[in-house]
Order: C-alpha cells, then sequence, then structure tokens
C-alpha cells in the first residue's frame, strides 16, 4: 500500500510542474521591519527549510525543522534578531493528492521544563558560538542557556526527534510533544547529556553541524559540519576543504569520526540522509554555482577519532587534521569517505534558489525531495540595512519543496 501511494504521488508531481518549480510550502508571515535605508516596509515569513525527514508511519508526511529565527547580518560578527523571543519548532506536513502541501501541525521546541526555547546563542560555557546578538534597534540581548540555532533534523520511528545545532554543536532529543529529553555538547560545555567530540567545539561560527540523521536501525546518528573547523584556530587552517562527520552510536555512547573532501574552500555541506547502515547522501554547495547530491559510503573511510578527546582532535605529524594536506593524510594511512556525484541540481532543474538545505529520500531510494532555505525571506544589504531576499526574476524568496528522481540501485 505504502509504495502504490507514492507511486500515484511521485506520478502527479511528475506530470504536474513540480520536478521544473517546486511545490510551494505553506506561508506563514511572522511580522515585518522597515529597510533604514529607503524606509520601505520588508515583511518576514516563517519557513520550514532548514532540514526536512520522512514520516516513518505515511510516505506522503515529512517533518520540517524551522531555522533559529529570522536574522540578519550586521556587520563582523554581529547577527541581528528581528523576533529575540522566535521559537524554533518542527512542521508536520502532507503532500495532498493534488500536488498541494497541507501543515498538519507545529510542535514548538521546548525545554526540559516546557518553556519555549528562543534561538538566541548560549552564553560563555553553555555553547561555543561567540556571535553578537542584538535586536533590530541595535541594543544587545540576553543570551539563552538552552537556546538552539536548529539545523538538522532525525526523525525517529518512535516518534521522537534528534536535532542539531551551530551552537555547541549540540544534538538534542526530543519526545513527540517538543520537550527535550537530552542534550549532547563537545566535552567542556556545561550540559549534563552524553558527551560529543572535543575538537567538534572549534566550529567556524554559524557552521555547526547543520545535517542530522538516524540509520535505519535508528541505532546511530550520523552528523555532518558544515565547513571545516577553526581547527586549532581560524588563522591556522591549511586544509579548508577538510569536513567531519560524526558516527555517534546511541546504544553505547561510543563515536567515530570520518573526513570529507568537499570541492572548494569552506564550501558547505548543509545535510546528509542514510540510505543505509553505511552509505549516506549529502549536499555539498558554494553558495553559488555549485549544488550536488553526492553518494557517500564510510566503508573504507578511516575512522580519525581521538582516543584521549584532546581539544584540538587526533594529530597527525604532530598537528591537527586541519594543518595537514590531503597528501599528507593519505601518506599517514588517513582515507576520507568515497563520494560519487548522484544529482546536480543546477543542472537537472531550475533552481533559482541560493541554496537547499533539507533533503527526505522516499520510495526506497527511487526518489529525493529537497526543499530551500528562504531564510524567512530576509537578506542583509551592505551588513547595514534589511531587505527582501530576492531571486532572479525580482521576486521574494519562498520555502518549494522539489522532487528529484533517483537511480542509487545502479551505485
Amino acid at each position: 500500500m505504502k509504495q502504490k501511494l507514492i507511486a500515484v504521488l511521485a506520478g502527479l508531481i511528475v506530470g504536474g510542474s513540480a520536478l521544473a518549480q517546486g511545490i510551494p510550502m505553506p506561508v506563514e508571515k511572522l511580522g515585518e521591519t522597515v529597510n533604514q535605508q529607503n524606509g520601505e516596509t520588508v515583511p518576514f515569513y516563517k519557513g520550514y527549510g532548514s532540514s526536512i525527514d520522512a514520516d516513518p508511519k505515511n510516505p506522503r508526511r515529512f517533518y520540517g525543522l524551522t531555522d533559529r529565527g529570522p536574522n540578519a547580518d550586521g556587520g563582523g560578527n554581529i547577527k541581528i534578531f528581528l523576533q529575540p523571543g522566535f521559537t524554533p519548532s518542527i512542521g508536520h506536513f502532507e503532500i495532498q493528492r493534488d500536488g498541494s502541501i497541507r501543515k498538519l501541525r507545529t510542535i514548538p521546541l521546548k525545554n526540559a521544563q516546557g518553556k519555549p526555547l528562543t534561538g538566541l546563542p548560549n552564553p560563555a560555557g553553555y555553547g561555543t558560538s561567540k556571535e553578537q546578538v542584538v535586536d533590530a534597534d541595535k541594543h544587545p540581548l540576553e543570551r539563552d542557556i538552552n537556546g538552539i540555532d536548529s539545523e538538522g533534523l532525525a526523525v525517529m520511528k518512535d516518534g521522537t526527534f534528534w536535532v542539531s545545532d551551530e551552537y555547541g554543536p549540540h544534538i538534542v532529543h526530543f519526545n513527540k510533544n517538543g520537550i527535550e529529553l537530552e542534550r549532547m555538547s563537545p566535552r567542556g560545555v556545561k550540559t549534563t547529556g552524553r558527551r560529543l567530540p572535543a575538537v567538534l567545539g572549534h566550529l567556524r561560527p554559524n557552521r555547526g553541524m547543520e545535517g542530522l540523521t538516524t540509520t535505519p536501525s535508528n541505532t546511530k546518528l550520523v552528523g555532518m559540519m558544515q565547513s571545516t573547523l577553526h581547527n586549532p584556530s581560524k588563522s591556522e587552517v591549511s586544509n579548508k576543504s577538510l569536513v567531519r562527520i560524526l558516527s555517534f552510536d546511541l546504544k553505547t555512547g561510543q563515536s567515530k569520526q570520518y573526513l570529507y573532501r568537499q570541492g572548494g574552500d569552506y564550501w558547505k555541506n548543509s545535510e546528509i540522509r542514510a540510505i543505509d547502515e553505511n552509505r549516506f547522501l549529502v549536499n555539498e554547495h558554494n553558495g553559488t554555482t555549485v549544488k550536488h547530491v553526492y553518494l557517500i559510503d564510510l566503508r573504507g573511510a578511516t575512522d580519525v577519532s581521538d582516543k584521549n578527546d584532546g581539544d584540538n582532535g587526533l594529530l597527525v605529524n604532530g598537528k591537527p587534521l586541519e594543518q595537514n594536506s590531503w597528501e599528507e593524510l593519505e601518506a599517514a594511512g588517513i582515507h576520507p569517505v568515497s563520494k560519487t556525484l548522484v544529482v546536480d541540481v543546477q543542472k537537472q532543474m531550475d533552481f533559482p534558489h541560493e541554496k537547499f538545505e533539507g533533503m527526505w529520500v522516499a520510495d526506497n531510494g527511487k526518489t529525493l525531495w529537497i526543499i530551500n532555505d528562504d531564510d524567512f525571506g530576509i537578506d542583509s544589504q551592505d551588513d547595514k540595512y534589511i531587505v527582501p531576499k530576492r531571486l532572479p526574476d525580482g521576486s521574494t524568496d519562498a520555502t518549494h519543496l522539489y522532487r528529484i528522481p533517483l537511480n542509487l540501485q545502479a551505485r
């Protein structure tokens, strides 16, 4: 029955225009601000494009994740939060038989006591983000101990959710109603949950653990950092295409780390989705012309975990991995995950958006759904003015869901 529903849905969507143009997601206006340069009113909207994952109980349904809230660059390391009290949320959606999308419910994320979370950075000791946060009037904002920059979503068969973020990076477990059950962070961060490797605390600001998935057995979480760590520091990094993948065993609490080689310096990986226990789809983009989906395999890759969990992780040639070239790592017997290009989004369809951050694998690996991140429909101009985020045709960016056929069986 499930396969029949998927086949009917796939035929309906391909028969229309969704393959080329995407299906619009439901629009939820949050508020508006003013462009201080010209007095233009700039509305902003709630989008669920940070991550998407399948509903394991219904092939027509999926879950989406919001970002931390409407924000814009303010120059340097400053972020302007237009709604500091915004609560990051999970949305539950269903694709209708006419091809439209209906939201079934919203699941606001809350702490263990049931208080709604915010998307504000954590104070010192509770996360590794060093961003300066201000409100729309440039007044400093108080940080939130439990704040989360929600980016990766893994939906479990028991109805619970795991969410990864860019502040700790944290990986947080929520029950079916969005109540926090556990928060895992790198050693040194003041949380009470199980620990992630200390080296992940060297994340580049705003480029934490963007992608998160669970294997089909639900025994492991696999997360991916967005870009190269600043390890040991920004100025000392030499290999800027090296990205870390974390595999965390939920039964034993043990983790492994693997390396991924990006196509360019500080490119971005924003999503990872399991195909089986060893193979995953990951997206890779550079914010402009490159929007790729790769099939990767952990088998044959080297576990680069540091058994001592040192601050800089495993050392090779007396220095952190991010200071070694790929040739040096190869000479030391360290191999990254294999990667095979399976989709070139920019070539395969008319995809006008800057980036896609969510991927949902369906139909036994024959269908890939992707969703763009519209950044709440706003952008920053010259790090001074908040403006609408425009597409090439001049319209304001909005979240759309796209379907792409896959043929992984031949690989």
